[in-house]
């Protein structure tokens, strides 16, 4: 049996990203086995998390920060050391992020008796930067443990860095995420601006990876035959500045006639208790990435009963089957258009939506608990480690 750990769960933002939910969840889920938690996380405007947390919390003021990007993660890694630096010790630190893992294993070599540090690589980076890349490479190098949450990820680690990484799952509250409808739903779609229909939701703001320049292509050539369709594009609160994307993306738009809070919807970040009613106010789900971790609102939106397109490879092929989701080439925006059309067919989407609601009982936090204190009994048998 599992001894009751002081576990320190680090995550970079209080915005909900897939890490930091990741996080959230696991906290709960770790504390709910009887473990002591306390999430660190660094906090930009205050407004700390839109979240109902079961364990302690440690808000850390993100201050204002220079706009180069290597200076503010070098800040942010300095305020994460500050926060830590309290004196009080736990059992096991797990880093979720790089910014966090490079924190801790500074303190480490700074302090004796500290550790062990685990870091999740959710997904791995190119970074242009030599020192982002720097801090990446000590962030997987360094820990004790890495753990990952895919297939896809955990082969990267093992052949570029000869790491074995155990996997961990993601996992999906039925409790918060189905397709009963709440009595919401009218208000959401008059809050957001939702007025006609079909409807397309994806989860993630604007970004490179997110592949939102084909999926606008995509939806201008639905519009073609849709043109009442509506895309929305939720979320979008990152760490990096991806302005010269973002400028692409607004002027193709401009060039393919889609009028930003008319056909195309930016929410923004979605609070918490809105995010279960927006799923089930739109139609399709629609998330053509070309990087994820594991891709935790893909599950979220087959949870609330929408269909779902995604990308034909890992993570995705890892839980999902081409007769669970519409699976298309990513880099290709006729694909992703072909299906957007196909999937507003009722019976098309009946069938994928039944097919995919039988993966959901896989993934439970409480599952995912499990797997992490299995990989942390390992690390904490290795010698030199503190003790409480």
């Amino acid at each position: 049996m599992t001894p009751t750990l002081k576990i320190a769960l680090l995550t970079y933002s209080t915005k909900p990203r897939g890490s930091v939910i990741h996080t959230l969840e696991l906290a709960n889920a770790l504390s709910a086995l009887g473990h002591q938690v306390c999430v660190y996380a660094l906090d930009k405007d205050s407004s700390g998390f839109d979240w109902d947390l079961a364990c302690e919390c440690c808000l850390i003021a993100a201050r204002p920060a220079a706009d180069a990007i290597d200076l503010l993660i070098h800040q942010r890694i300095q305020e994460f050391m500050e926060a830590l630096q309290s004196g009080r010790r736990y059992d096991l630190y797990h880093a979720q992020d790089c910014i966090g893992a490079n924190a801790l294993i500074q303190l480490r070599q700074a302090q004796s008796g500290f550790g062990p540090i685990v870091r999740t690589v959710h997904h791995i980076e190119g970074f242009s930067s030599p020192y982002l890349q720097q801090c990446q490479e000590k962030s997987i190098r360094l820990p004790d443990l890495c753990l990952c949450v895919s297939d896809r990820w955990q082969q990267v680690l093992a052949q570029d860095y000869g790491i074995h990484a155990p996997k961990v799952l993601n996992g999906i509250d039925l409790r918060r995420f189905s397709p009963q409808p709440s009595g919401q739903e009218a208000l959401i779609r008059q809050r957001y601006g939702i007025t006609t229909r079909p409807t397309f939701l994806t989860v993630g703001g604007i970004e490179p990876r997110k592949n939102s320049v084909a999926l606008l292509q995509a939806f201008a050539q639905v519009r073609q035959q849709l043109p009442t369709a509506q895309l929305i594009v939720a979320g979008g609160a990152t760490l990096f500045d991806y302005q010269p994307y973002r400028q692409q993306f607004f002027q193709l738009a401009e060039q393919l006639s889609i009028v930003l809070g008319e056909s195309l919807l930016l929410p923004g970040v979605i609070p918490q208790a809105d995010l279960p009613a927006l799923y089930r106010s739109a139609d399709v789900f629609v998330f053509p990435s070309t990087r994820e971790g594991w891709g935790l609102v893909v599950l979220e939106a087959i949870a609330c009963g929408l269909p779902v397109i995604t990308s034909n490879q890992g993570p995705f092929t890892e839980f999902l089957s081409p007769h669970q989701a519409a699976l298309v080439n990513p880099k290709d925006a006729g694909a992703i258009a072909k299906a957007m059309l196909r999937l507003v067919n009722p019976y098309v989407a009946d069938f994928l939506v039944s097919s995919s609601q039988r993966i959901l009982r896989q993934y439970t936090w409480q599952r995912s608990a499990q797997m992490h204190l299995d990989a942390y009994a390992k690390i904490m048998t290795l010698p030199a480690q503190f003790q409480t």
